[in-house]
This record gives structure tokens, C-alpha cells and sequence, in this order.
């Protein structure tokens, strides 16, 4: 039997807020109220502990909570100070709230605990600039603001359950999972892919069924993220490498000892995400995947050797997941804060945007990140130490002759060499310092979110523009208690026009409710102070435990109680004062209303096709660099890789406001999921593609030209070979370039879907109607195997034109949701 829609939901989190809150907003207002006797102390006192005590949730260990709770008291002081300053003038309040709200909003992009605490910092704001007060009330109420937010710290810290994020321990299952699979593939078992499915089910859903990104900018919380990409990438790659179109069993050794190798740092992720002692022996790694790499160079096609595209496709499966063994573990180090500072220091130079070359020209040991970056990972002093990570496949040298690409050598390789290390050694000194590197951090963050392509910029204008008008509208109305009509405004604001009119009569709802119940209430037991002392604590202990377990309807009545009765304590008035609040709070929701018609109707919606625009359109362009890259036809490495990167995290923001907004979705889950998904394995197939190839070639061997003119096979010798698969790379990147024009700005007239893209060739051709055995025997044998970067790039390009068959029907669709209008 269903439960009754009003009826609370069990929930023991909000069962121990509401406990804190009971205890210590009560004592708050009689310590200020009857014992100091400061009424602005008082007031700012009990709406500073409702703010830290539950609008606030901050979560993580108690030293996160700590330093939350001290941002919010720290910048709640500063909006109380300028709400007070400019309250007495209505043009200057108005334009004053703009640039505040708006940077206490887009202050969320730092992470869960930055946007948890928005509102109840907007708290600190509303009440002072609304409010009749002059500078020398600061005094009082900061002291107010100060005594809430010290006693709601020490509530929090001393009285909270203990929270374990879901997120280590999914991504650790997933990490053993594919440890086990490949463990077995490797000795010829065949293995079933369901429990790994289910692995990455569990982490998909432990990282995106939040609103927030759970990770913030710490860090460990980058390489968490990261994490999750890479460990999802890595069951993609799996289920590519072990759907039976080849033999595992009749591979060479090499490639089987080289996945081997993999499952070992796969298993060491486990390992390090549980909490126990782990060494990932990267320098193992690295000598697996040249060995394997070797045997494809020394293929001559004698008799009784395999056939080079059976050995390339076995190879470019092995050589995939080893990347992405490689990175994950690398990125598990740090995660379990066993990375030393070299580690550190390398990560927040790629997410800086440091130049490649000087990276990777100073560090000689690297780590292909999930970017297509490099980062050093060196041991520390920990238990679990980790061995220097050679940089990438070096020794797959260019049968040839010589690149194209100048070795290091040569006096002008040199000279670059040295410039790039002396850039790379200042970049080492700011970026190891911890203050220079969180302002270039934050700095970053807000260049990649300052657009309006971003969903945290969007909604932060709106809520300034909102929290603007409600200002303007209150202070010029004359109403009583000018700050409802702003947490009116406040409280029912959504990402789009329908679900803000959709909350706010919810919300006028509420309050109606909570009315009814307040002055039946105060009808019931008078106004005395005595009894409304006995009902405060109660009141306090619903509107606490509401929020998240009820519906948005029963926390606006609840909160009505308590406001009714608090302000018969400060002026007995009876319930009149529920009738100014409906009033108020009518006035704030038709300000939310009108500011969500006129400021992006459509809301986060329209926010996800533009980011699926943008990551489609980045994706193909770091596609076509990490093909170029690959095969030596760039000279540097692919610089797209930061504008695909930003675009995924501006996604990634959007469709978790898009998946946790109130209201009907027109655009299905299903459809959605098939877009986010085929735009992730675009940008990491590039990535990939991009790890191919060192970045700087070990002195002695050559760069390892994949396009320069080679003797053997026919169709693979020479330029030929990279004009075919640089036609195949611009006929992929065209198709997502259409797709990206498709689902961004609306369009006119008759619509149609964008023509799929033809299937590239496999390297071995897959399994069909029992003809596999004669299309390989028929094949011809190399003479000598081109460069293997051809192959594995042709092999690349296969999965993901594979792919891409099921994206242009549900990129219709989205088109076809943005023709309408935003009401229908």
C-alpha cells in the first residue's frame, strides 16, 4: 500500500537536525531575548541558527563540516554587513543584491558543501537589506549571527551521524570487477559481464543521483571525479575488448601478460579506495605494454606467425585498458592521500592549463590523466608507495627512419626541451604552494563556468535578478515584513518558468495551510508566553525534520507555525501575523514567477542541449587532434583537450539540475542518457587516441611516425593509410558537428535527423553468419607490420562509428522539444 503523500518519511539524518535545531534555537532566543534583552541580537540569533541548523547540510568528515560551517559564518558576517549598510536607500538595496546574490550562487561551483550553504548565507543578506536598521546595529547583530553559527557548529560536530560517501566504495567494486574479468579473459575463461554491468550501474548512480557534484576542489575530490570517468571508461573498454570477436585463448603472450599486469593495478585501485595498503608497480605496466607493442613490430608474416590484424585487434584492447589501469591507479593515490606532492603538484598544473610540453618535458615519469594529460606519480612516505611511471609507449620506434618531428637530440629540440623545463620548473613553484594553487583553481573554475552555457552561471544571474526585484517590490510595497516577500522569492525560484509556478503555488499553498494551523493554534492556547515557550521548541522540531522528508507543501506550513509563534513572543499580535506572511509570501512567489518568464523560461533544459552542443562539437575537434597526435601529424599535443573537459563538467552540472528538478521532464531519461553517454565516449576515445604517443621520445629512440613511408602491407604503407583514416576521423567529426548544430539553438521548419555516419572497419572483422574464419584465412599476410598506431586507431574509430548509429534519432528528438514552446 502507498504511503499517503503527506505522511514524513523515516529518516534519521533528519530526525538528529531536527533534534540540534530543537535544542539549540530555542535556547538561542531566550539567551538573547530574555537574558541580553537585544531584540536584533534575538532575531539574528534564531534566523542564523534556523540558516546553520537546517538550510544548511554540509557533509564529509567533521574537519569539512568544521571549515563549512566557518565559510558560512564568515561570509554570512559579510552579507549581513552591506544588507545593513544599504538598507535604507530602495534603489541602492536593489542594485547592491545583484552582485551579491550572484556571487554567493555562483560561489556553488566550489563544491557540495560551497552550494549547500547558498541559501543560508542568502539568509545573513535578506534579512538586514530589507529590514529598518542603520550601521550602528551591526554590532548587535553580528553578535546574533556569530552565537548561531558557533552554537550550531559545535551542535553539528558533537551531535552527527556519521556519513561514508557511497562513492569510494561503488568505484572500489568497480575496480575489483574489472580486476577479476580481466584476470580471467587473460587465461582464456570465458567471463560474463553482468556482475561488472551492475558495478558500473551502481557507481553511475552514486555519482550523478545527487543534485550536487560530490566532489568540490580539494585534491582528492579531483581525483575522485576523475576516477569515476576513468572506471567507467574502463568497463566500456572491457565490454568492447571481451564481446567474442576475438580469441583470447590463441593471443600472444605478451598481450595477455600485459592485461594481467592491468588487473593488478585495477586490483590495487580496490585496494586503495577500501583503505588498505597498496603499491601499483606502474614501471611493470609500462614494460607489458611495450612488450606487447615489440611483438607487433616484429611480426614479418612467416609462416605459422598470426595475422597482423588479428594481432592488432588483441592489442589495441590490451593496450586501452592498460591506459586506463594506469590512470585509475595513479588517481587512487591520491584519493587515498598516498600521492606525494610531485603528484599534487603535476594534477593541478593540468587542471591550470599548464602547456603540455612543459610538463611533460621536466617530467620524465608520467601519467596519462583523464584527459589525455600527464601527471608525475612518485612515492611517499606512506605505506603503500608507488614506482615511477615511465612515460608512454617509447619504444614503439618507426621502422622508417626518421620522423617528421624533430628528436631531442637536435639543437632546436634541445633549446625547446630546456625552455619547456625552465617554464615547467616555475610552474612546479606555484603550483606546489597551496594558496597560489587554490586561487589558480578557483580562478579556473571560473573562467569554465563564466558562460551562459553553464547552469550554474544561468541560475546565479537569475536568482540576483530575482532577489533584485523582490527588494525593489518589497521596500516599495511598504509591507510589514519585507524579508517573506524575498524568502518568498527565494524559497519557490527554479531553473525554469513552469517549475517555479509549479512550487510556488505549492508554496502559497503551504503557507495558507500553516495559517490555518497557526491561528487554530493561537486560538487554542492564546497568546500568553508561557504556552507559546511550550509550543516554540515543537514547532521548531517539524519545521527541522520536514525539509527532505516531506513533501515542499508541509515544510511552507511548518515554517508558517513557527514564524507565527516566534513573532508572538517578540509582539503578541495574534494571527494576523499569518496573514501578512500569506501576503508577503504571495507577492515574493509572483516575483519568482515573473522573473522565471522573462530569464530563460525553459530553464535547465535548454541548458543541456547547449552543453550537448558544446560537448559534441569540443569532442570532435580533440578527435580530430588526437588522430592527428596519434598518427604524427601534429606537432603538439591536442589542445582541444581543455575545451572538451570543461564542456563534460558544465554538462555533467546541467543534467544533474536537469535529472533533480521539480516537474514534468518533456525530454525522456532515455534519451538523454544516449546523448550524455555518446558524447563521453567520444571525448575519451580521443583521450585514448591522444595516450597513443609520448609527448617527448626517451633520447636514442625515434618519435615513432605512424604516417611516414614504410614497406609492406599494401593498403597500410605509407600516407595513404593516414589520408584513408584522417577521411574517416573528418567524416566522424562532421556527423558530430551536425548532431551538436541539431540539439543546440532552436531551429525552423521541417526537421530531420542527422544521417548516420558508415561503420569504419574493425581490424578483425567481426563474427557474421559463420563467415569470420574464411574472411581471416583469405586475408593477406604482412610482410612486415606497419606502425601499430594505423591499427589501433582504425580499431578506435570502428567501436566508436559503432557507436554512433544510436545518437541521431534521439538528437531529433531534442530538437524537436526545443521548437515548442516553453509553456506546452
Amino acid at each position: 500500500m502507498p504511503q499517503p503523500w503527506w505522511k514524513p518519511a523515516w529518516s534519521v539524518p533528519a530526525a538528529m537536525r531536527a533534534a540540534r535545531a530543537t535544542i539549540v534555537v530555542p535556547s538561542l532566543f531566550a539567551i538573547t531575548y530574555k537574558v541580553v534583552g537585544d531584540p536584533q541580537m534575538a532575531l539574528f540569533a534564531t534566523f542564523g541558527g534556523f540558516a546553520t541548523l537546517i538550510i544548511a547540510n554540509f557533509g564529509g568528515t567533521r574537519r569539512d563540516k568544521l571549515g563549512a560551517h566557518l565559510g558560512l559564518a564568515v561570509v554570512g558576517s559579510l552579507a549581513l554587513i552591506i544588507g545593513t549598510l544599504v538598507s535604507g536607500t530602495t534603489w541602492l538595496a536593489a542594485v547592491v543584491s545583484v552582485p551579491v546574490t550572484f556571487a554567493i550562487f555562483f560561489a556553488g561551483v566550489a563544491g557540495p558543501n560551497a552550494a549547500s550553504g547558498t541559501i543560508a548565507a542568502m539568509f545573513a543578506f535578506v534579512l538586514p537589506v530589507v529590514s529598518v536598521g542603520d550601521a550602528g546595529m551591526i554590532p548587535s547583530r553580528l553578535e546574533g549571527w556569530w552565537l548561531a553559527s558557533a552554537a550550531g557548529t559545535i551542535a553539528v560536530l558533537l551531535f552527527s551521524p556519521a556519513t561514508a560517501s557511497r562513492l569510494p566504495a561503488a568505484a572500489a567494486q568497480l575496480a575489483g570487477e574489472l580486476a577479476g574479468r580481466l584476470r580471467a579473459a587473460a587465461s582464456g575463461e570465458i567471463t560474463q559481464s553482468e556482475t561488472m554491468h551492475a558495478a558500473k550501474e551502481k557507481l553511475r548512480a552514486a555519482f550523478t543521483a545527487a543534485p550536487l557534484r560530490p566532489t568540490g576542489l580539494a585534491t582528492a575530490d579531483q581525483a575522485l571525479s576523475s576516477l569515476v570517468q576513468l572506471l567507467e571508461w574502463g568497463a566500456t573498454q572491457v565490454g568492447d575488448a571481451f564481446d567474442g570477436h576475438i580469441d583470447l585463448k590463441h593471443s600472444c603472450p605478451a598481450d595477455r601478460e600485459l592485461l594481467r599486469t592491468a588487473a593488478g593495478l585495477f586490483a590495487d585501485t580496490n585496494a586503495l579506495l577500501t583503505g588498505q595498503a597498496a603499491e601499483p608497480d606502474f614501471a611493470a605496466l609500462e614494460q607489458a605494454r611495450a612488450r606487447s607493442a615489440e611483438h607487433l613490430r616484429e611480426l614479418s608474416g612467416r609462416d605459422g606467425e598470426p595475422d597482423s590484424r588479428t594481432a592488432a585487434a588483441q592489442a589495441v584492447h590490451a593496450q586501452a585498458i592498460a591506459v586506463v589501469a594506469r590512470s585509475a591507479a595513479a588517481d587512487a593515490l591520491i584519493v587515498s592521500r598516498r600521492a606525494s606532492e610531485e603528484t599534487i603538484a603535476a594534477e593541478r598544473r593540468d587542471w591550470y592549463g599548464a602547456p603540455e610540453a612543459a610538463v611533460s618535458a621536466a617530467a620524465p615519469a608520467a601519467v596519462p590523466a583523464a584527459a589525455g594529460r600527464t601527471r608525475t606519480v612518485t612515492a611517499t612516505t606512506a605505506p603503500a608507495t608507488a614506482t615511477a611511471v615511465p612515460a608512454g609507449p617509447s619504444r614503439i620506434a618507426n621502422p622508417a627512419g626518421p620522423s617528421r618531428i624533430a628528436s631531442p637530440a637536435s639543437p632546436s629540440a634541445g633549446s625547446r626541451a630546456g625552455a619547456a623545463a625552465a617554464v615547467s620548473g616555475r610552474l612546479d613553484a606555484l603550483t606546489r604552494s597551496p594558496r597560489i594553487g587554490g586561487l589558480a583553481g578557483a580562478a579556473t573554475l571560473v573562467r569554465r563556468h563564466a558562460t551562459v552555457r553553464s547552469v550554474w552561471f544561468l541560475n546565479s544571474l537569475r536568482a540576483a535578478v530575482a532577489i533584485a526585484a523582490a527588494v525593489a517590490v518589497a521596500d516599495l510595497s511598504g509591507v510589514q515584513h519585507g524579508f517573506w516577500v524575498v524568502l518568498g522569492t527565494l524559497s519557490v525560484l527554479r531553473t525554469s518558468a513552469a517549475a517555479t509556478g509549479s512550487t510556488a503555488w505549492r508554496g502559497l499553498a503551504g503557507t495558507v495551510v500553516g495559517f490555518v494551523v497557526g491561528a487554530a493554534l493561537l486560538t487554542a492556547i492564546g497568546t500568553g508566553q508561557p504556552a507559546l515557550w511550550a509550543v516554540f521548541p515543537v514547532a521548531i522540531l517539524i519545521a527541522a525534520y520536514a525539509p527532505g522528508t516531506t513533501p515542499f507543501l508541509v515544510g511552507q506550513a511548518a515554517f508558517t507555525v513557527t514564524v507565527v509563534v516566534l513573532f508572538n513572543l517578540l509582539a503578541p499580535i495574534g494571527w494576523t501575523v499569518g496573514l501578512l506572511r500569506i501576503e508577503d509570501v504571495a507577492i515574493g512567489c509572483g516575483v519568482s514567477f515573473v522573473v522565471g518568464v522573462l530569464f530563460w523560461p525553459r530553464g535547465v533544459q535548454a541548458v543541456v542541449a547547449d552543453d550537448l552542443a558544446d560537448a559534441f562539437r569540443s569532442g570532435a575537434t580533440y578527435l580530430a587532434q588526437a588522430v592527428d597526435w596519434a598518427l604524427s601529424e601534429l606537432m603538439v599535443p591536442p589542445a582541444a583537450a581543455v575545451a572538451a573537459n570543461g564542456a563534460a563538467l558544465r554538462l555533467d552540472d546541467a543534467v544533474r539540475g536537469f535529472l533533480t528538478d521539480q516537474g514534468s521532464k518533456r525530454l525522456s531519461k532515455e534519451d538523454l542518457w544516449t546523448l550524455v553517454n555518446a558524447s563521453t565516449r567520444l571525448r575519451l576515445t580521443a583521450h585514448t587516441l591522444a595516450g597513443l604517443r609520448t609527448q617527448v621520445p626517451a633520447p636514442g629512440s625515434g618519435p615513432g611516425g605512424a604516417c611516414l613511408p614504410m614497406a609492406g602491407s599494401v593498403e597500410y604503407a605509407g600516407a595513404p593509410a593516414c589520408v584513408m583514416l584522417q577521411s574517416e576521423v573528418a567524416s566522424l567529426a562532421g556527423f558530430y558537428d551536425a548532431i551538436a548544430d541539431e540539439v543546440g539553438r532552436p531551429q525552423t521548419g521541417t526537421l530531420a535527423a542527422v544521417t548516420a555516419p558508415a561503420v569504419i572497419g574493425p581490424v578483425m572483422p567481426r563474427a557474421t553468419n559463420g563467415a569470420s574464419a574464411a574472411a581471416v584465412a583469405t586475408a593477406p599476410p604482412a610482410d612486415q607490420l606497419p606502425h601499430p598506431h594505423l591499427l589501433w586507431v582504425q580499431d578506435h574509430l570502428h567501436h566508436l562509428s559503432a557507436s554512433a548509429q544510436t545518437v541521431a534519432e534521439p538528437a531529433l528528438h531534442v530538437a524537436e522539444l526545443r521548437q515548442r514552446p516553453w509553456w506546452r
